[in-house]
């Protein structure tokens, strides 16, 4: 117990992740989001043009209810854009970092020591765009810890093989 030491880490030479160069989505991601959200504005559009029909009482209204639903897939693009716009990903020789979050941003560092497990899926829709998406597991949980979505399924193959060529050194 002689030799032991507890040195103070000056936190000023740490590195830094924000200076990290992040990798955007790929365009497609966008439009594949889009899709998504042009259907649940046809289901909650056409739920409300029924039900206000078929109700006496709200049928006044009618046009007020179809305005409101507007200026709510309105605000959901509007958010749904900037939510894309701020994803964003890096691979470092050390660890994976994955950046998301429309008002609070996060950035979530997963050092590659710490990866168990790495999958790959293809949506219906992300099939057609030609797109993956990348899950890295660490251990102690049974949801993905990062979910990498809108990578050119080359690339998200590319990632998967990196990913577990690292953990392979790592064991």
């Amino acid at each position: 117990m002689e030799n032991f030491t507890n040195e103070t880490i000056d936190t000023k030479q740490l590195p830094k992740f924000e200076t990290v160069i992040f990798s955007k989505l790929h365009p497609s991601y966008w439009k594949i989001n889009l899709i998504y959200i042009a259907l649940f504005s046809i289901i909650i559009s056409v739920g409300a043009y029924f039900f206000t029909v078929s109700n006496q009482e709200i049928e006044p209204y009618q046009t007020d209810l179809m305005i409101i639903i507007l200026v709510f897939i309105v605000l959901i693009l509007f958010f749904s854009r900037l939510a894309f716009v701020k994803k964003g990903f890096a691979f470092r020789q050390h660890d994976v970092l994955f950046r998301r979050g429309v008002i609070a941003t996060n950035t979530i560092v997963i050092p590659y020591n710490r990866i168990q497990h790495v999958s790959l899926h293809e949506g219906i829709v992300s099939r057609f765009f030609g797109l993956a998406k990348i899950e890295i597991f660490t251990a102690g949980g049974s949801s993905s810890d990062i979910e990498i979505p809108g990578i050119l399924k080359e690339e998200a193959e590319n990632i998967k093989q990196l990913l577990m060529g690292k953990i392979q050194k790592e064991l």
